[in-house]
């Protein structure tokens, strides 16, 4: 897992818990820049970036757009808006159609990061009750990058990691612990 520069994580349906889970796992002083995508209603102003931020005392933000992505932040993508990753690794926000019925989508934040970073990318595929991230996932392996999807036997709800495992073979099938534990051995690379 040495070169990873980025991380980008999707889940639905427990994904709150799961990623909680997750970032519990990560030293105090973990500088790789951690991109989420939890579906999320239009409707509602999104409170996750405050909770994340309270319960897990790092920095954590809505991602917002032309914002570069830093080292050693969490970011989340906002309600009612697909999240990007340009080229010059900044976001870039979008309301173009629904994906799987959601948007954010998981699929366009992992294609659009899989372009950007290409072999330096690591794609994270937590529970969810749709098929959204698949197609991005299998992407991020097509471009050289690390994908890792929970054990669906594991996830509260298993629709998405099972579509992942039908469209391609991850790098790792991992329960949350064992995630965390992986994540947290990431470092950036020396520049």
């Amino acid at each position: 897992m040495n070169g990873i520069e980025a991380v980008t994580l999707g889940a639905s349906a427990g994904g709150v818990s799961a990623l909680l889970t997750l970032f519990h796992a990560l030293p105090v002083d973990y500088a790789v820049p951690l991109v989420c995508v939890l579906h999320l209603p239009d409707d509602r102003h999104s409170h996750l970036a405050q909770v994340f931020s309270r319960r897990l005392r790092r920095p954590v933000c809505e991602a917002c757009d032309k914002q570069p992505v830093a080292p050693g932040m969490i970011y989340f993508a906002g309600p009612g808006y697909h999240l990007s990753v340009e080229q010059d690794r900044s976001f870039s926000l979008s309301q173009e159609e629904r994906v799987h019925f959601s948007r954010p989508s998981i699929d366009i934040l992992f294609e659009s990061a899989a372009d950007a970073y290409g072999p330096a990318l690591l794609g994270v595929l937590l529970t969810g009750a749709n098929e959204d991230g698949a197609r991005g996932l299998a992407r991020i392996k097509g471009l050289g990058g690390r994908t890792i999807v929970q054990d669906p036997r594991e996830a509260q709800v298993a629709t998405m990691p099972r579509a992942a495992l039908a469209l391609h073979h991850p790098d790792h099938i991992l329960p949350l612990s064992g995630i965390g534990q992986l994540l947290a051995t990431l470092e950036l690379p020396e520049c």
